[in-house]
Formats: structure tokens, sequence, C-alpha cells
């Protein structure tokens, strides 16, 4: 069994939008992006892979 499996977490469509909303609040008071994804508890690629999806018009899960 792998491990990293066990500690993976999903977010629903409603917490993406939550979190990106607090995050591009927290961008604008001049927060670095590492700074709010530590925030948030995501990593950075997961932010960038959440604003493509919402760019492109696809669903976030």
């Amino acid at each position: 069994m792998n491990i990293m499996t066990n500690n993976r977490r999903r977010h629903t469509p409603e917490q993406i939008i939550r979190k990106l909303a607090e995050g591009n609040r927290l961008q604008a008071t001049g927060q670095e992006l590492d700074e709010v994804c530590r925030t948030l508890q995501i990593t950075a690629s997961t932010w960038h892979r959440w604003i493509a999806h919402i760019r492109a018009g696809k669903p976030t899960t």
C-alpha cells in the first residue's frame, strides 16, 4: 500500500473556489504565492492547476 495515497486530500469544487478567492485576496495584499499556498495548505502546482482549469472552463475535480 502506498502511504502517499492515504494522505491525499480531494477538495470539493466549492472548497476550490473558496480557496482560490481567498488566495487572490491574500495576493492582493502583497503576499507572495508561496506564502499564500502555505496559508491555504496547498502546493503551488495545485494552485496553478486549479487556475488553469478555471480559465479553461473545465470542472475543478
